[in-house]
């Protein structure tokens, strides 16, 4: 990998752990600020159209039922799309409030995360997540 690819993995790996940061706090605004304009979130049965749609939801989440929450994140690959693209595939899972980690695996889910350079700039464009299917035992 080259240096530019070294930096362009931290400075990602950067911008999603800010994000991260943002939730444990509970500030929507700051969640979404490394998010583009035109960004979409797409989870199990519901579509986020925008970078406002996504902070108005988290920002109504964190006063209810997401308060106090944080996240479980594990990345599992960053595969390069030309300069300026990139997708991260992670595993991640909410922790509710008080609890330090995943209590199953049934909570995990896989992200994928769409980012773009926008002026020497990484952003996120889209999120979608789908859950980890079960094991069968």
């Amino acid at each position: 990998m080259s240096n530019s690819r070294a930096q362009d993995e931290a400075a990602i790996e950067a911008v999603l752990a800010q994000s991260y940061r943002a939730w444990a706090a509970g500030d929507a605004d700051g969640m979404v600020a490394d998010y583009t304009p035109d960004a979409t979130a797409i989870m199990p049965g519901s579509l986020r159209d925008s970078r406002d749609v996504i902070r108005s939801s988290m920002a109504a989440a964190f006063a209810g039922p997401l308060e106090g929450s944080s996240t479980y994140n594990k990345t599992l690959s960053i595969r390069f799309l030309g300069r300026d693209g990139a997708i991260v595939v992670s595993e991640s899972a909410i922790l509710f409030a008080g609890e330090t980690e995943v209590p199953d695996d049934l909570r995990k889910v896989n992200a994928t995360w769409v980012l773009e350079k926008r002026d020497d700039r990484w952003l996120i464009a889209a999120y979608h997540n789908s859950p980890v299917p079960a094991v069968a035992g």
